[in-house]
């Protein structure tokens, strides 16, 4: 069965309750309940994290190497500073969907900047949950194209 890590960066804990306006009233357990059941209509298996700590998730990046397809990465923050992070994604070979809830590139002149883009296979911004669901269903692509191409 196909495995795609996704990864809630800081702060993301808090949606649903963190600055509304901007991310909306979406939980991200209601975030997650949509992603488990797209995943198992696709028939797909997929691991949910959320960390706070830049840390935590470069280390989950480097679990994943033997067992995940691909990844959803939502860096939070961390988009915009985290070589560590960039660094982790490059390294272990595994297909990165970079996705945001907010359009980075509408809003404060630094959140224009990521640095996890340059080593991930594409980035979705600015449709809210459906960033998510768009960006699970392209994990989901690449990963039954590399499952044949191997």
């Amino acid at each position: 069965m196909i495995k795609i890590l996704i990864i809630h960066g800081p702060n993301l804990n808090l949606l649903g309750e963190r600055e509304v306006d901007l991310y909306g009233k979406t939980t991200l357990d209601e975030i997650n309940r949509s992603l488990k059941k797209l995943a198992h209509e696709e028939a797909v298996e997929i691991k949910i994290i959320q960390s706070n700590s830049e840390g935590e998730i470069i280390e989950a990046i480097q679990k994943a190497k033997e067992k995940a397809k691909a990844m959803v990465i939502n860096p939070g923050a961390y988009t915009h500073y985290s070589i560590a992070i960039r660094d982790a994604i490059a390294s272990v070979n595994i297909p990165a969907i970079e996705v945001h809830l907010s359009n980075i590139y509408a809003r404060e002149e630094f959140r224009a900047q990521s640095v996890i883009a340059p080593v991930a296979v594409g980035q979705i911004s600015g449709f809210g949950v459906e960033s998510y669901l768009l960006g699970l269903r392209a994990a989901i692509n690449i990963a039954k194209k590399n499952k044949t191409s191997r």
